[in-house]
């Protein structure tokens, strides 16, 4: 009896110590406001498989197989802003944080079509380089580079959008063509792109190796959509007046089966710029079938047709005379604005995915999409006719003004009342003009005709993803892209004539040699025809380590990428196979490899750091140097190399939430290719008499640098009322004096000449950039913010010709007689833009109503009304001292620089039923 009873006792007292050694983590979530519990909010141990929901107290708890050290806790629910907790779990002892909180995600809606449907259509100023923050990322950087500085074409560390990777469910939507992502593609689907898996910088991604500025990946599977319906109206004075959208999805239904839905349109007769008219219309369908517990196929199907009228970058006279709305695009046609430059963009997406769970932990994830369609860009030719831009500097008071005999001041005062009063393209002369040549049988004079590019792309891929144990995840994909993209112009309007020759009239050649003098109509192709073939073969893979101290990874990748141009006409300034049939096919290969490794201080402190180094085929825009007329490749065209590293401070609490970032990128190799007239050109060969001409401007062997800080912080100081401040600030420079080359129908090709660029500011927005706001967010789910915005540090695009020996040097060889090395450095300084601030304010208020939601959202942009300039570019038309002295020399310049102005206060207001 005594010896059952010890071993009773021992048995009981062993079962109560192992239960107080037992290690648990538990907690409750509430609402961030009125601190109601939350059910059903997931909770997951990040890098594991462990994850639970919230009961109807909004209690949760783990206690079996818990991974220990340092951890993040995950929190997440539709409607709402996830949140990542940092815990330290210890063996045998509990953690318990009760009353986390969720924040509902009322600005999701505001912030993400604000930013999609307005920002990103606008090519004008390269607003497309915010890339992957078309999200509401938890980085308070990301979203205010997004959301505050993207309307003075601020981009992330200076680098262009091909830096970053687009994907649509794991397929890379970037063009080949010029390495950037065509947001227009899947424009207007907000609903169906929330779900979104962002990397920034060197950051590791599931999907690809990636570029310098991170990968974004949208899933648009059928079955990841929250089941239900929501219909929005939107209106704004900015790119389109009016927005519809509705979208449902099913979830899943019974045989495994789940769709996903929308239509949408966006129109306007113009936004903020005057004729910048917009109509656009938007269509998805996603169906998926899970056909068992290991295999699902999912159909997708985007098509978003649009159209919108361009806008002109100006001169500072032209804006003096007329306002920072101005546009020389358009004029009066039967009491309607026509818009003579139209983009018109029709790309549909069909993508199909196989899903595959091998295991528990490993998952094969094929796709297959295909591409086609049509970008066209419209413009006039005037071939037969005086030019008939409303701004030509010779309609302009600085052209009276800078008459050899002296300043003609009735002249420009004519000249400027016309513009004044008018300013715009003339179309009933133009029609006249066709009509009467029309009338003896001569042909136009003018024609509306269209640039075209319609490609055929097909994508086929492969991701691999396995994790191997606890602490390792390997990543593997394999890609393969195919593209035939034709090249044309199409006459579009013979606007009242009977047909146009197919000759340019200026340097007299034949764009067809073997159908000379042909007379073409509409729907005839017109001045260019070409095909271009690109075969892009690429493979990654990454191992990812993850332990209690240190998380780290390693990445590598190899591209193989092929272009060749194929002639289908003849042009007469370039016989034979300089022109006609294929040209060479080249042959480029990308290597990349990157490795980072974030170290844990503790759960607060944390530093990341990153570096990689990657080599990339140019692209096709950068690999030929005038593809409508020849098969001319850029001379020494090789694969651009990038040096690229990071290092950050991050500190995390409940409270505040910090990261301070220092990066270095050198790209070299690089090639920027340039079209324009220029005038002044000396040192191109004695067979050449003339002085101007139509160029390509070859500018080969770039480097460029980047170097700068990032630093946001936000804080949440009260349960209403969160702080936020970012500052950014950089130095974006070229870093050697590249070759220069220029070639023309007019002279064939210039000798190589030395581009003095070292040193000068790359434009590309602002350089430095800071903002400070506050949100306030009531108990009765209405918010309001605030933010102030300080743009410093933009410079205008210089031009590389004005920066080599033509500068400088006579016909003979010789130094400009006059030349002044003093005034010529003051000639070629680098114009900076001035500085200014901006305010922008945001609010809503959403009210639940049973199982419905309906919401008002609202932002002010540039409240106070602030007129500033957001970019620019010097005009290569003066090419030498004399020219470029003699036009500063002028009270008002012909040829200054053309600037793009920011809007100035703008409204966007949305309301929206979620059902």
């Amino acid at each position: 009896m005594k010896k059952s009873l010890i071993i009773f006792l021992f048995g009981f007292f062993a079962t109560i110590t192992a239960f107080a050694q037992q290690t648990v983590v538990k907690g409750s979530v509430t609402e961030a406001i009125s601190f109601d519990p939350i059910r059903n909010v997931t909770v997951t141990i990040e890098g594991t498989d462990i994850t639970t929901t919230t009961d109807e107290n909004g209690m949760f708890e783990f206690s079996s197989n818990l991974p220990l050290g340092d951890q993040i806790l995950r929190i997440s629910k539709d409607e709402y802003v996830f949140k990542r907790y940092p815990i330290v779990i210890n063996e045998g002892q509990t953690v318990n944080i009760t009353d986390m909180t969720l924040e509902r995600d009322t600005s999701a809606d505001l912030f993400t079509i604000n930013l999609t449907d307005d920002e990103l259509d606008d090519e004008s100023g390269g607003l497309d380089n915010i890339s992957g923050l078309l999200q509401s990322s938890q980085d308070v950087f990301q979203r205010t580079a997004a959301f505050e500085w993207s309307s003075s074409f601020y981009r992330v560390r200076g680098l262009d959008s091909e830096n970053g990777s687009v994907l649509i469910n794991g397929i890379e939507m970037n063009k080949i063509y010029d390495g950037r992502p065509q947001w227009s593609d899947w424009g207007g689907l907000n609903d169906m792109l929330r779900n979104q898996e962002l990397t920034t910088g060197l950051a590791p991604s599931a999907y690809n190796f990636g570029g310098i500025l991170g990968t974004t990946n949208m899933n648009v599977r059928a079955s990841q959509y929250r089941e239900g319906g929501r219909v929005t109206y939107s209106s704004s004075n900015r790119s389109y007046t009016n927005r519809v959208m509705a979208s449902y999805a099913s979830g899943l239904l019974e045989g495994g089966w789940s769709y996903a839905a929308m239509g949408g349109r966006r129109w306007g007769n113009e936004g903020y710029q005057d004729a910048t008219l917009y109509d656009a219309n938007s269509f998805f369908i996603a169906i998926e079938k899970q056909i068992n517990d290991k295999h699902s196929l999912n159909f997708t199907s985007m098509y978003t047709p649009n159209r919108r009228g361009k806008s002109s970058p100006n001169t500072q006279e032209v804006y003096d005379l007329k306002d920072i709305k101005y546009n020389e695009y358009w004029g009066w046609l039967d009491g309607e604005k026509k818009n003579s430059r139209i983009k018109e963009i029709e790309e549909p997406i069909l993508m199909l995915n196989h899903y595959w769970d091998i295991g528990s932990k490993t998952t094969l994830n094929t796709n297959v999409g295909y591409q086609f369609g049509k970008i066209g860009n419209s413009r006039l030719d005037y071939g037969g006719g005086a030019n008939p831009s409303p701004a030509y500097y010779q309609d302009l008071p600085s052209y009276f003004l800078a008459d050899n005999d002296g300043p003609d001041y009735a002249g420009a005062y004519i000249a400027e009342q016309n513009f004044i009063n008018g300013g715009q393209i003339d179309w009933e002369r133009i029609l006249d003009a066709n009509i009467t040549n029309a009338s003896v049988g001569d042909t136009n004079a003018y024609v509306l005709y269209e640039d075209r590019q319609d490609d055929k792309q097909i994508t086929v891929n492969s991701i691999f993803n396995t994790e191997i144990n606890d602490n390792i995840i390997l990543n593997a994909a394999v890609n393969y892209k195919n593209l035939k993209s034709e090249n044309f112009g199409e006459i579009i309007d013979l606007l009242g004539g009977n047909g146009v020759l197919n000759v340019d009239s200026f340097d007299n050649y034949q764009y067809d040699n073997q159908n000379p003098n042909r007379v073409i109509g509409e729907g005839d192709k017109f001045r260019y025809n070409y095909n271009i073939f690109a075969e892009v073969i690429s493979g990654y893979a990454q191992a990812q380590f993850k332990y209690s101290k240190v998380d780290f990874y390693l990445s590598g990748s190899v591209t193989s990428t092929s272009y060749q141009r194929e002639g289908l006409w003849e042009n007469s300034a370039f016989l034979g196979n300089l022109s006609l049939g294929k040209g060479e096919k080249l042959n480029f290969t990308g290597v990349g490899a990157k490795a980072g490794l974030t170290y844990k201080i503790t759960g607060k402190h944390l530093i990341d750091v990153n570096g990689g180094y990657l080599t990339k085929a140019p692209t096709i825009r950068n690999t030929y140097s005038n593809s409508r007329d020849n098969n001319s490749v850029v001379d020494n065209i090789t694969e651009e190399k990038i040096t690229s590293f990071d290092a950050s401070y991050i500190f995390r609490s409940p409270i505040v939430k910090a990261k301070l970032t220092g990066y270095y990128t050198k790209i070299e190799d690089a090639n920027e290719i340039g079209f324009y007239y220029a005038d002044g050109i000396t040192n191109v060969g004695e067979e050449f008499n003339d002085t101007s001409a139509f160029v390509q401007e070859v500018l080969q062997g770039v480097d460029k640098k980047h170097i700068g800080a990032e630093l946001g912080i936000e804080a949440q100081v009260t349960p209403t009322i969160k702080l936020k401040g970012v500052a950014a600030v950089g130095q974006y420079t070229y870093d050697n004096n590249p070759d220069l080359y220029l070639t023309s129908t007019s002279f064939g090709r210039t000798q190589t000449f030395t581009s003095n660029l070292k040193d000068y500011k790359i434009a590309g927005g602002p350089q430095q950039a800071y903002s400070l706001g506050f949100e306030y967010r009531d108990p009765d789910y209405w918010f309001f913010g605030a933010t102030v915005n300080y743009l410093a540090n933009a410079y205008i695009d210089v031009s590389p010709l004005l920066r080599t020996q033509n500068f400088y040097l006579a016909n003979d060889g010789l130094p400009i007689n006059n030349y002044d090395e003093d005034v010529a450095t003051e000639l070629l300084k680098q114009e900076e833009i001035d500085a200014y601030f901006t305010v922008n304010l945001t609010g809503g208020k959403s009210w639940k109503i049973g199982d419905y939601y309906i919401g008002v959202f609202a932002s002010v942009n540039n409240l106070l009304d602030e007129i500033y300039k957001t970019g620019g570019f010097e005009q290569g038309r003066n090419a030498n001292y004399n020219e470029l002295l003699a036009d500063n020399q002028t009270p008002k310049r012909q040829f200054g620089p053309k600037y793009w102005y920011g809007r100035g206060a703008t409204y966007f207001v949305n309301v929206n039923f979620r059902f």
